[in-house]
Order: structure tokens, then C-alpha cells, then sequence
């Protein structure tokens, strides 16, 4: 990958990472594009480690509510596991809302799915197309939040739940997260926040696996310029998404997935079309 292909593919990461459009499909799209190819261990790993970087935007603009803790006291006769949850009640939310991930993540890549479903376009852009006819409708459907319900350990569970789904590239771990929110009662602003946090142990531990594997398979391609790429989109991806995330919170609050389902469909309709009459993506072959 040269420095401009990275530079594209971490600003398109960085803008999806928090939409409801797929960032990860996105990036398989753009990596297309621009002709690289497909299939490469470095360009699986390099599409989710830079993603990591964009979450980061998360702690740095919730760092005040991402480093939360319940100094009130515990109620009364409280086990010290009981004491520690009750301190701690935000990161054991994230804790049972990532298990989920972790166990079909773990999963899919052991028995080779989800590096199949990295390589397949065709795949992200069906997805495209049933989630934004799905998102059309889902306001009507789970629009009924109410700021009375917050996130507890069922809520926090069932979220994950919903997460699993977007193991499939192009469904958009956001949308995912976001809906399976709204289905538990909460708010679109309060269900889009805690999507965001939970993205963090979530991405932050794709990361650290794709490292592992990328180091037991040939650490031949941690070269000084793979390294660098790996750097340069993580922070491109990081300062992209810290200015997309606050305005994507405002506009889904006041607009709802309408325009993110229209979206989906017009891109998704387009690639299939493009695909099933023997076009090829790249840009340049």
C-alpha cells in the first residue's frame, strides 16, 4: 500500500467508522477502487487495526464519561464484589456487552468465514442494500425510547447480542448496535453513545488479535513501511472520526437512519449492478 492509498482508506474509515453505512465495507470498497488486492494477511489486519484508531476518537471526546466511576457508597451488607461492581458499573456494562463479540468473533475466524467475507465486494454490497431498506423502516419499528431507560446488564447483553450481526461486512457494527439499542427502550442519542462505548473494548481487542495472528503468521510484513502505514492510518482515521462523530450524534437525533437507508441503497444497488454485468471496481487494473 503507498502513502496516498492509505491516507484515502483511513479518511473513508474514519468518517464510516461511527455511520450506520459499514466501515469495514466501506474500506473493502475502496481498497477495490484502487486496485489492491485482496486477500493479502497485512490489508485484513491493516483494514481493523485502523479502525482501533478511530474508536479512539471515543475516550478523547467521552474521556469525562469513559472514565466514570460511582464513588457513592454501595448499598448496605454489599459482598467486595458487589462493591467493586457498583464502583465500576460503566466498564462491567462493557464487559457483558462485548462477550457476545468476542465468543462469534473468535468463531468466525477460526474456521476462515471471516476472512472470506473480507474478500467478497459482492457480499458488502448486498448488505448495503438489506440494511438500508431495513433502516427505511426501523425509526417507525423502535422509535419508542424513552430517557427514563438506561443501559443495565440485559440491556448491556442484548446489545452485543446485535453486534454479532455485523461480523458480516457491509451490515455496520454501528447500525447494528444503535437498533439493537432502540429494541431495549433506549433513546436514539443515548443507544448511539453507548454503541460508541462499546466499540472501544470491542475494536481494542480485533486489534490486539490481528496482531498476534499477523506476528504468528510472518512477521516478515512488519517492515519499517508497513509499520508506518499502520501508524499514518490509524491517525488519519482518529482525527477524521473525532470531527464526524459529534455531528453524526445531532443528525441521527434529529433525522433518524432514512438518509443513511437511501444511502446504502443507491451505493450497494450500484456495485451489484456494476458486478453482476462483469465490471470490475478498480479504478485502475
Amino acid at each position: 500500500m503507498t502513502w496516498l492509498e492509505t491516507v484515502i482508506i483511513a479518511i473513508v474509515e474514519g468518517l464510516t467508522e461511527f455511520l450506520p453505512v459499514s466501515s469495514t465495507g466501506h474500506m473493502i470498497i475502496t481498497q477495490n477502487l484502487l486496485g489492491i488486492p485482496q486477500g493479502d494477511p497485512f490489508v485484513h489486519a491493516f483494514t481493523f487495526i485502523i479502525q482501533f484508531g478511530a474508536i479512539l476518537s471515543v475516550v478523547c471526546l467521552y474521556w469525562k464519561r469513559f472514565f466514570q466511576f460511582d464513588h457513592t457508597p454501595a448499598p448496605a451488607g454489599s459482598n467486595i464484589w458487589q462493591r467493586l461492581k457498583h464502583k465500576y458499573y460503566f466498564y462491567w456494562l462493557l464487559i457483558v456487552g462485548v462477550i457476545p463479540a468476542v465468543v462469534i468473533g473468535l468463531l468466525a475466524k477460526k474456521s476462515g468465514l471471516l476472512d472470506w467475507l473480507l474478500d467478497s465486494v459482492l457480499v458488502v454490497a448486498i448488505m448495503l442494500v438489506v440494511g438500508g431498506v431495513f433502516m427505511l423502516f426501523c425509526d417507525k419499528l423502535f422509535n419508542k425510547g424513552s430517557d427514563d431507560n438506561k443501559v443495565n446488564e440485559k440491556r448491556a447483553f442484548n446489545i452485543g447480542l446485535y453486534q454479532c450481526i455485523s461480523v458480516i461486512p457491509g451490515v455496520s457494527r454501528s447500525m447494528a448496535t444503535i437498533v439493537g439499542g432502540m429494541t431495549q427502550g433506549l433513546t436514539r442519542k443515548r443507544a448511539a453513545e453507548f454503541s460508541f462505548f462499546l466499540a472501544v473494548p470491542t475494536m481494542a481487542g480485533a486489534t490486539l488479535l490481528d496482531l498476534l495472528d499477523l506476528l504468528k503468521e510472518d512477521a516478515a510484513w512488519a517492515t519499517p513501511h508497513n509499520i508506518t502505514m499502520l501508524l499514518l492510518g490509524c491517525v488519519v482515521a482518529f482525527v477524521v472520526a473525532l470531527l464526524a462523530m459529534k455531528w453524526f450524534v445531532a443528525f441521527l437525533t434529529k433525522y433518524g437512519f432514512k438518509a443513511f437507508g437511501i444511502y446504502r441503497i443507491i451505493v450497494g444497488g450500484i456495485i451489484i449492478v456494476l458486478l453482476l454485468t462483469g465490471h470490475s471496481l478498480a479504478m485502475v487494473d
